[in-house]
């Protein structure tokens, strides 16, 4: 079965391991804007924002923005036999901060937060959260 779901009509297919996660980041912190699921090609495999929350970029710039930071990750991925695997990256900007954290090989947690919220309480609760859903 196929739902569709978000402001972007993101196709969602039932029984996505991450789902449940995803709506349980979204209540660790109401400064938490959006939380989008991807692979490591910048591909959305689910994604849901806080009502009311305004979209700062167009879709399109927003899929570049994802595209960007699973490249990133994956890049990052290339000296975690010498330094360990990373377990977040955070980037602060003028209105927004940007949150990405591996869920596995093969996805990464995005999350826009405003630029108030407790970043360190934030990325604890959703680390959490992810530790839980792989025990």
């Amino acid at each position: 079965m196929i739902i569709l779901k978000s402001d972007y009509d993101v196709t969602i297919l039932m029984g996505f391991p991450y789902l449940d996660l995803v709506e349980k980041a979204l209540k660790i912190s109401p400064e938490i804007r959006f939380a989008t699921v991807c692979n490591m090609l910048g591909e959305v495999k689910y994604s849901e924002h806080r009502s009311g929350t305004k979209n700062l970029l167009s879709q399109r710039e927003s899929l570049k923005s994802l595209e960007s930071a699973a490249r990133a990750w994956t890049l990052r991925n290339e000296f975690a036999s010498k330094i360990g695997k990373g377990e977040y990256v955070l980037a602060q900007y003028g209105k927004v901060k940007r949150i990405a954290i591996p869920l596995d090989s093969e996805h990464l947690l995005y999350l826009t937060t405003t630029k108030k919220a407790d970043h360190n309480q934030t990325i604890e609760g959703i680390l959490k959260q992810v530790h839980a859903s792989h025990a």
